[in-house]
């Protein structure tokens, strides 16, 4: 089993985090909390630290794992461009459960899988994640779950599903508040974030819809925002 480190604890928490940023910087994956789910991480400029975390979830190529950076101006430095349009969504919702599809920097040299040219890039509204995403960068960050299992909210969960495809597991306690924000009524079949396309010029789409519900991101787009 993985090295977990109660992140309660504040030596243990500064102990895990010195483990966390050695085994990325060792192209290894690992757990980290954040607002959503408890997400498998790794290198994102690392071909072969991605392909451990695909291979750990048992997945291919097929499925690019979305990218946590720590600010925007981090995330936009891996996209091509911002649409002008979800300035304001951002400034709404990161940190926060959106993820945005981008058109990626063309000059970026990874490869994250099958991602047609875009990169899926979110800020993370979890202290710890943010803390270790400023100090490793950019981070692909997947749900710690094997395919086809629920995504975790508990660290222990976590490491049982991933085992020692992970070295090291941050343990920060359930993890999940952002469900808060959903509304009342309102179907929610994904407890991690929403995915929303903004890699074509509009109008954007919600591609999975996560804890943040559809009408915030209505309220802030309005036409910009696709049917469906």
């Amino acid at each position: 089993m993985p090295a977990i480190h109660d992140c309660a604890d504040p030596a243990s928490l500064l102990a895990g985090v010195r483990a966390a940023r050695t085994a990325v910087a060792a192209g290894q994956s690992i757990v980290i909390p954040t607002d959503t789910v408890y997400g498998i991480a790794a290198d994102a400029f690392s071909h072969t630290a991605v392909a451990g975390l695909l291979a750990a979830k048992g997945r291919d190529r097929g499925f690019p794992p979305p990218v946590l950076v720590a600010d925007r101006h981090m995330a936009t430095a891996l996209a091509e461009r911002v649409p002008a349009e979800i300035e304001p969504l951002l400034d709404a919702h990161w940190p926060g459960p959106l993820t945005v599809i981008l058109r990626a920097q063309p000059s970026l040299t990874w490869d994250l899988g099958d991602t047609g040219g875009t990169v899926a890039v979110r800020v993370p509204d979890h202290p710890i994640a943010i803390e270790l995403l400023r100090e490793t960068g950019p981070l692909a960050v997947s749900s710690a779950n094997k395919h086809g299992m629920p995504a975790p909210t508990e660290a222990a969960a976590a490491a049982e599903m991933l085992g020692d495809s992970v070295a090291v597991v941050l343990d920060a306690g359930t993890v999940g508040g952002a469900g808060d924000t959903a509304e009342a009524g309102e179907r929610r079949p994904n407890n991690g974030s929403t995915i929303l396309d903004c890699s074509a010029d509009g109008p954007f789409r919600i591609v999975r819809q996560g804890v943040l519900p559809r009408a915030s991101i209505a309220a802030v787009l309005g036409a910009m925002l696709a049917d469906g």
